[in-house]
């Protein structure tokens, strides 16, 4: 196979063909802009469960005078049943740190919180409730401390923070999932497209391609041209597609540079994250165009 002989008949008939090019880069920037997104919104999911799970705390709230639970009919958890509660927690191997903060600390975090709420001034520190705050080492054991001191002697509740947390972590890996799932219904419309325009052009150009068969030309020098100028033009909208979420990324750079809170606090993913991702876009846009190409023209252009 003459390699300049194949490169030059790539080049004339992607200036011949432009608006097969044009069409299938569309359709592949199409396709890997959502394949990006999805990519990109994994690689976030997974830094805020990072970030969150290694913030969550489960807390222990112990009974106070006013607690009218079951658990605390006894009345207000006495100093036996915080030594108790502490003894067990420095047996427990899961539990990293833990801190207790007294009914007077559980006040003045209240006051601090709620300085702007009118309940303020009706509250008395006797009302809020002294617990342990707990961090764990994995934070997916919280189940444990539940099972260990939920109904303990002085325990009104296990408050665990996951709670809260867990449903946008979920709502968000959904997203994902779905951008993900359209991204692979919008590649199987690339492949469909992808390979009608190749049989297209293969039937515009039969005659060209039964001279070629007759001067002896090979199965591969005859596919190459075809084969070359999918590929390139796949490659252009996967650079096309690239562009786009390197602007959008950007675009949210500078949302979180001007103090826009996105995600509570957690670091968006940035351009520098969509160096993780292109890899994958040209992968994936150069195995359509190689596989489309070839079994498409193994029927058409039969040597």
């Amino acid at each position: 196979m003459r390699l300049g002989f194949v490169l030059a008949e790539a080049g004339t008939n992607l200036r011949r063909n432009l608006s097969m090019t044009v069409s299938v880069a569309l359709v592949t920037m199409v396709s890997l802009l959502f394949l990006g997104v999805g990519l990109l919104s994994y690689q976030q999911v997974q830094t805020m469960k990072g970030y969150w799970y290694d913030k969550i705390q489960v807390s222990i709230v112990l009974c106070n005078a006013t607690s009218g639970q079951a658990a605390c009919a006894k009345g207000a958890a006495t100093d036996a049943d915080r030594k108790a509660i502490e003894k067990q927690l420095d047996a427990m191997p899961i539990v990293e740190q833990r801190y207790f903060e007294s009914q007077q600390e559980a006040y003045e975090r209240f006051r601090q919180e709620f300085r702007d709420n009118p309940i303020v001034a009706g509250t008395k520190p006797e009302q809020l409730k002294a617990s342990y705050r707990l961090k764990l080492r994995d934070p997916q054991q919280y189940s444990q401390i539940t099972s260990t001191f939920q109904g303990s002697p002085g325990v009104e509740k296990v408050e665990d923070q996951r709670k809260v947390v867990e449903p946008l972590i979920d709502l968000l890996s959904t997203l994902t999932l779905a951008t993900v799932a359209l991204a692979a219904v919008m590649l199987v419309c690339a492949v469909l497209l992808v390979a009608t325009t190749i049989r297209q052009s293969a039937y515009t150009r039969r005659r060209e391609t039964g001279i070629m068969r007759l001067v002896g030309a090979s199965s591969a020098t005859i596919r190459a041209p075809f084969v070359i100028e999918t590929v390139v033009a796949s490659l252009l909208g996967a650079a096309l597609a690239t562009a786009l979420l390197w602007g959008l990324l950007g675009w949210l750079a500078r949302q979180q540079a001007g103090q826009l809170v996105i995600f509570g606090g957690v670091s968006v993913v940035g351009p520098s994250d969509l160096w993780r991702v292109v890899p994958w876009l040209v992968g994936v846009a150069v195995l359509i165009a190689l596989v489309t190409s070839w079994v498409s023209l193994r029927r058409h252009l039969r040597v």
